[in-house]
C-alpha cells in the first residue's frame, strides 16, 4: 500500500474501534469449490431424514 491509502486505513481502523468495533475474519466455504453442492444436497438430504431435525424444526416453528 502507499503511504496515503496506509493512512486512510489506519484513521478508518481507528475510527471504527473508537465506535467499539473490533476486526474479525472470517473464513466460509468456497462456493465454487469442486464438489461443494454436491456435499450440501448430500447434507440436505441428511437433515430431512433426521428424527430429531424434524423435532427442533417444529419447535422452532411454534407447531406442536
Amino acid at each position: 500500500m502507499t503511504g496515503s491509502s496506509t493512512k486512510r486505513v489506519q484513521k478508518h481502523r481507528a475510527k471504527m474501534k473508537a465506535a467499539g468495533l473490533r476486526r474479525v475474519t472470517l473464513w466460509l466455504p468456497n462456493v465454487n469449490a469442486p464438489g461443494f453442492r454436491e456435499q450440501i444436497a448430500r447434507d440436505i438430504e441428511a437433515i430431512k431424514k433426521s428424527v430429531e431435525e424434524k423435532i427442533i424444526l417444529r419447535e422452532l416453528s411454534g407447531e406442536e
